[in-house]
């Protein structure tokens, strides 16, 4: 695997989630530049095999936006 996707939500409270597709890896944080530090540790973690790690991820970030009409 060379690269992974993580689908990236703003959080209600304040700060990000991350929840990669099909990898079971979760993570959040306060900003986005600690969430990718996040994300690098947790993909580090998350496969045993040092080969196995991808090299690349990529963030899509969305935003939920509800507004009155």
């Amino acid at each position: 695997m060379t690269e992974i996707v993580f689908i990236v939500e703003e959080s209600q409270d304040g700060g990000y989630f991350a929840k990669a597709i099909g990898e079971g890896i979760i993570t959040q944080a306060d900003s986005l530049p600690e969430l990718r530090e996040m994300i690098k540790d947790a993909v580090k973690c998350h496969f045993d095999n040092p080969d196995e790690v991808p090299k690349i991820a990529h963030l899509h970030v969305t935003r939920d936006e509800v507004f009155a009409l």
